[in-house]
């Protein structure tokens, strides 16, 4: 059985995940893409945009690594799209398009039901209300032997990580400090949760950080 891991995971020099105030106009919230400079400019983001091209070194093949391998993604509600609430209609179905960069089952985690939605490129987005271990059994189910990613948001990570169903975490600290947002590391104690560094490397774009039980 695969790994469940955090991946590409960015975060503000304040330990903020995401900035307020997210929207259809500001899908990472206010200031949120400040902290994922180091990922925009790598030949993986480029080719999950449909273009050629992009960086290589070390912020790439943490950017490689965060995409590859997986056979199932897990996303809170809020990573899927700016809606609350019920579900007003069928109309929106992410915020990537037709073609999502996962390529794999990703299970969406929200209070309403939902059917499934089939995309192309092989992501079906499956929508669970039985909270977070039930998305789980799921994932590891479409995963069989490859990782499970924890995809986000901050408040979904937390949980993860909390209820200790987590085996890595990578960060990517980016040299921004947000001053509010959503923050990542209140109340959380990833000694007691069983977690060391295993790997930090520095770009000029991040520093990251990997950390493992």
């Amino acid at each position: 059985m695969g790994k469940v891991r955090v991946a590409g995971f960015s975060v503000s020099i304040d330990g903020f995940g995401a900035g307020v105030g997210q929207s259809l106009q500001n899908p990472l919230g206010k200031r949120g893409p400040e902290m994922f400079q180091w990922f925009f400019g790598t030949r993986t983001f480029r080719a999950m945009q449909g273009a050629s091209g992009g960086s290589e070194g070390t912020d790439e093949s943490y950017a490689e690594r965060s995409m590859a391998g997986f056979g199932a993604f897990i996303l809170g509600r809020n990573m899927f799209g700016p809606i609350r609430g019920p579900w007003p209609d069928e109309a929106w179905k992410g915020w990537w398009g037709d073609n999502p960069p996962y390529h794999a089952p990703t299970f969406v985690l929200t209070h309403h039901p939902r059917d499934p939605i089939a995309m192309e490129g092989g992501t079906t987005f499956h929508f669970v209300t039985g909270g977070i271990r039930d998305a789980l059994d799921q994932a590891k189910a479409a995963a069989g032997d490859k990782d499970i990613k924890i995809g986000g948001g901050v408040s979904t990570v937390r949980q993860y990580l909390q209820a200790g169903l987590v085996d890595e975490v990578h960060f990517a600290i980016a040299p921004a400090v947000l001053g509010q947002g959503e923050a990542i590391f209140a109340g959380l104690d990833l000694p007691a949760l069983g977690f060391k560094v295993t790997e930090h490397v520095a770009s000029e774009l991040a520093t990251h950080v990997v950390l493992a039980r």
